[in-house]
């Protein structure tokens, strides 16, 4: 694969992660079981007339893509490439909430029309007048690493410089009360401190948009690199080791290599196994990092796990929060993501400094 450079960095959470200069120094601790993201001063970004009528993963995703094109000093890129795994869930519960109080007449269209899974990266587009290539992944959890894939081949392909890449998604609450009844979220409040040494099923659940200005060139700034990623719809557990064992051999480097595992453990006891193989094998003398309990689960917080890697290579510092052993590393050069979502959509990303 062609060279792949992360220049630029952004994220709207459930944490204080707007402002650059601060990689979670001030964290913010949760009693409930879902969070909310942080709302940014939107108008700074947006027109006030234009976020009235937009839903807040649209307005948080504008104001990300928006952020991570400052930072990197593009105007426009070359592409957009949005992953979002339930996309505008406020507006598509809106409309089918006013099909089923009006017996399915006299609809008005604009939540339908504001509730496709393509509107956020619609929205960026037609805020930067970009009219070049512009898709949206909806993949469940591996929906950002399915836009990562995507910018890799455009950089194979010679065919674009700059790619804004990013992963949004937001809350929905009668899709969240859904979640509730089958368990996917926890029943009983647990706060972010002990989330992930919980032992019940099920996990929080978060909001955020995440972007990032990936080209195939370094730049004074950048960040690092993205190598590789891999997706992968099913694994068993007893496979999990030699599933990565594989993804590090074909990237050239060993378990030895890698300063820091990111794993998505999010505190439901029933598939946080995956992540508890590794630690306790193939990772045991390796330092181990999750970010979960604090951003929540949903299926584009991998972006945020991307986000916490990038700050990582270039900051060459790890917040004690996001510690979950004992292991140091003198410098930080290769870091591998792991993720997964109730035994499903696994995904491994392999970043590096550069």
């Amino acid at each position: 694969m062609n060279s792949c450079y992360i220049n630029s960095v952004a994220c709207v959470s459930a944490q204080n992660t707007l402002r650059n200069d601060h990689f979670l120094e001030e964290v913010v601790f949760y009693d409930e079981n879902i969070i909310s993201a942080i709302n940014p001063v939107y108008k700074e970004y947006i027109p006030p007339a234009a976020a009235r009528r937009m839903a807040k993963g649209v307005k948080i995703g504008v104001v990300a893509s928006a952020m991570a094109l400052k930072e990197a000093y593009i105007t426009i890129p070359d592409a957009i490439i949005t992953g979002t795994g339930m996309g505008c869930l406020q507006d598509s519960e809106k409309f089918v909430s006013s099909m089923i109080t009006n017996d399915e007449q006299f609809l008005t269209p604009t939540s339908f029309i504001q509730s496709t899974h393509n509107t956020v990266g619609a929205q960026i587009a037609l805020g930067l007048q970009c009219k070049a290539y512009n898709f949206s992944y909806v993949n469940g959890a591996v929906s950002f690493e399915s836009c990562l894939i995507d910018a890799q081949l455009m950089f194979q392909e010679q065919e674009v410089k700059h790619i804004l890449v990013g992963g949004v998604d937001e809350h929905g609450a009668h899709t969240n009360n859904l979640h509730k009844l089958i368990g996917h979220i926890k029943k009983e409040p647990v706060s972010t401190v002990q989330l992930l040494n919980s032992k019940t099923p099920g996990t929080i659940f978060g909001e955020g948009a995440s972007f990032f200005l990936l080209s195939d060139k370094k730049e004074h700034g950048s960040y690092g690199k993205l190598v590789d990623v891999e997706i992968i719809n099913t694994i068993k557990l007893e496979n999990i080791i030699d599933r990565v064992l594989h993804f590090l051999n074909r990237n050239g480097i060993s378990v030895e290599d890698i300063d820091a595992v990111i794993l998505g453990n999010n505190g439901d006891v029933e598939f946080d196994n995956y992540y508890n193989k590794l630690q306790d094998g193939l990772f045991k003398n390796t330092q181990q990092l999750a970010y979960k309990h604090l951003f929540g689960e949903y299926n584009t917080v991998s972006a945020t796990g991307f986000w916490v890697g990038a700050k990582i290579l270039k900051s060459q510092t790890v917040p004690n929060v996001l510690k979950i052993n004992n292991k140091r590393s003198n410098s930080y050069k290769n870091i591998l993501l792991y993720n997964q979502y109730r035994g499903e959509n696994h995904s491994f990303v392999l970043l590096q400094s550069c």
